[in-house]
Formats: structure tokens, sequence, C-alpha cells
């Protein structure tokens, strides 16, 4: 017997049983769409994560003093006083893995304009932060080399300051702002740039000169911290590497001591929320997997129901000269059918799922092609996997005997 003749066959007995055919579909086509869905929500996230690490500077260092453990005992970062000036400058000069780098101080208080106020803090910054960041001024201009060499009282804000500080819509440029008393003329706006994948707002900044906020308002000689950018994101452990070993030179560490001070990337970051969200996206995919098996063993229940229905046909046809691997072609055929039909309604309703997601709850969604093809590979296997042992079945039937069934 050839294939089309089993195919007419199976499609036949399909139809006579159309809704117990759709029924065996529909734990397939839930499986794959879930699987689809699932897939397509944890890619997402991991793309908008990426994007918003990316957005924060991809191949962002940060040198914060003091190591992660001394003596025994977790020292207090902000208590450190092992960063200063002098090891800033040198890392400028010496650093051949960098393209940018920026002292960092802050000062936390109360911003005050007219009868309006907003707490928030001032960054001490060079001019190199902008690119380091990846911040761009939309009006008005950054302060220059003079202004930090003066340690002028200039400051760039975000938008979030300008939205409450200056409510009735007024232009900041050249307005004057308190920060814990002391007056800063506003000299240029940041570009606003939104919420990070952690939930803080990026234009909620006040930029000054590192030695305004070091002389004016702390009044201390070291730094808080050290921000850099590498010439690209594959040097980026160069880099980490080039300036660990120039600041323990300078601290005059011996090799046996650990370091006083710590390093950290945006790829630590990004490979940490990378793995998080593929675990989650791993057990998002298993949870949905479970429908498919379900599915699947849906498949074998009517199969083992429509061998047993169709036991005396099983007979007539093997009495009539069709073979054993004839009864096995059909009914396989048959299992078949319904899994490629359910796979492709599946695929089409786990990618309208993913599109209503992503507009009805503004959740990043991203289908991935391989999440398609996967999904209608395991759902197709999953046909002849469950279907296999019922066509057996109906193969290895005795011929008199099936006739004789009631």
């Amino acid at each position: 017997m050839n294939i089309s003749n089993l195919f007419k066959i199976a499609l036949r007995a399909l139809a006579n049983n159309k809704m117990r055919a759709f029924l065996t579909m529909l734990g397939i086509i839930i499986g794959v769409a879930s699987v689809i869905t699932m897939l397509a929500i944890g890619q997402g996230s991991k793309k908008s994560i990426q994007a918003q690490i990316s957005e924060m500077g991809s191949n962002m260092i940060m040198i914060h003093p003091g190591g992660e453990m001394r003596g025994g005992v977790r020292q207090d970062p902000s208590a450190m006083q092992t960063l200063k000036l002098e090891n800033y400058e040198t890392l400028r000069n010496e650093c051949t893995f960098l393209s940018a780098i920026s002292p960092n101080v802050s000062s936390s208080g109360q911003l005050i304009h007219g009868a309006n106020n907003y707490p928030s803090s001032v960054n001490g910054v060079s001019i190199d932060y902008l690119k380091i960041r990846q911040l761009t001024v939309e009006s008005g201009e950054m302060f220059t080399e003079a202004d930090i060499k003066s340690a002028s009282k200039v400051c760039i804000i975000g938008k979030t300051i300008a939205d409450n500080l200056f409510t009735d819509g007024s232009d900041p440029i050249g307005q004057i702002i308190r920060f814990n008393k002391i007056p800063f003329r506003v000299i240029g706006v940041l570009k606003s740039k939104g919420y990070n994948s952690m939930g803080m707002d990026q234009d909620d900044i006040v930029l000054a000169p590192y030695t305004t906020v070091m002389k004016r308002l702390l009044a201390v000689t070291y730094l808080q911290g050290i921000f850099a950018s590498a010439l690209t994101e594959d040097m980026t452990d160069y880099a980490t590497d080039e300036v660990s070993r120039i600041l323990r030179r300078e601290h005059k560490l011996k090799a046996t001591d650990d370091d006083d001070f710590t390093i950290r990337t945006q790829q630590e970051l990004s490979t940490m929320l990378n793995s998080t969200t593929n675990l989650m996206t791993t057990l998002l995919a298993c949870i949905a997997g479970i429908s498919l098996i379900v599915g699947g063993i849906g498949i074998m229940n009517i199969m083992y129901v429509s061998v047993t229905e169709r036991t005396r046909e099983i007979g007539l046809r093997m009495s009539v000269g069709a073979r054993g691997i004839d009864i096995l072609s059909q009914f396989l055929i048959e299992a078949i059918l319904i899994s490629i039909t359910g796979g492709l309604i599946g695929v089409i309703f786990g990618c309208g799922a993913s599109i209503i997601v992503k507009n009805v709850a503004h959740w990043p969604i991203f289908i991935q092609p391989w999440s398609v093809l996967l999904s209608f590979a395991v759902c197709t296997i999953t046909g002849v996997f469950f279907g296999w042992y019922p066509a057996k079945k109906a193969a290895s039937l005795d011929p008199i005997e099936a006739i004789r069934y009631e």
C-alpha cells in the first residue's frame, strides 16, 4: 500500500471523528503555544536587560576604595580613603586600554529652587563621565576643564531634577539652584534616559566638577570611586588587569598583600543577570513543556481507543493483504497528522499570544525562530513517540482474532 493511500485513510479516519481529533490536538496546541510564549517572554527580558546595560555603558569599569575583605572583616568602602586624585591622574596618563576615565565623589542633600525642593545627590565628575555613562547634554553645555581647575559652582541636571525644581516650565539654563546652602548655576540639562533594568531613575542626576564637590561640599582629599571605560567591550578584562597592576604599584602593595580597592565591570553584572534570566526562561519553558507531554499522552490515549474501535477493520485489511507495516504506518500517520496540525495551530496561537502580552501587559517580547522550530520539532517527535506504541499494537494483531472481535 503506497503512502498516498495511507494518508487518505488516515485523513478519512480523523474526519470521521472531528471533535475527538480536535480535543486531542488541543493538548499539543496549548503546549506549543505555551512554550513559544514563555520563551518569548524570557528572551525579551534578556534582550531588555542587555539593552539597559548597553545604555549604561557595556564596557564600563567601576573602581571603589577598600578590598572585599580585610583581616577577615568586610570593610565599608565609603569609609576607606585609598583612592586619591594622584591615582586617577596616573591611570589617566598610563592606561592604554581605557578610552575615558573620571573620578567620582558624591554628596546627598536637598536641592532647592524658589519654593520647590527635591532630595537628590550631586556627583562630582570630570568631562569624560558623559562618555563613560553614555549621557548627552540636550540643552546648554557641559562644564569645562577651566571650571574643574577653578572649582566653579556650576552643574548640569537630569530631566527628573528639572521637572521637580522648575515646575512652571521655565528654562533651567542659567538659573541658580541651592544644594546644602551652596548655590550652583545650571549650565546644562541632560537628555532623558528613563529607568534602567533595576528600576533606578537615570534622570535623577546632578553633575558638577569633582573639585567643586570635594572642596565646597565634602571638604575631602580622597575619591569615593573612579569610573572608566575600556576601549571596547572585548578589552574590558585587559583594562581591568592594567588598572589593578597600576593601582597596586601606586599603593605600594606587596605580592602577598590583598587589594585595597575593588574593581567591578558591567560584564559581571551582565553575566549575572543573563544567567538569572536564562534560568527563569528554562524554568518557564519546562513548565510549558509539561503541556506537550500531557498532549502526547492524550494522543496515545486516543490512538489506543482508535485501535480498539477499529479492531475488526484492521483484521479485514490484514485478511485482504495489508501487511503489518501498512497498519503500523496508517496509525502512525494519524498520530503525526494530529501532532503536526496541532503544532502549526499552536505556533500561530503562541506568536499571537506573545504579541498580545507585548501590547497589553507591555512586557518586552522577543520571538526567536529557533524557539518556534524547536517547539514544532518537539511536538512532531511527541506525536511519533506516543503514537508508535498503539500503532505497533495494531500492527501485531492476529487477523482472525481481530475479525472475531466484538
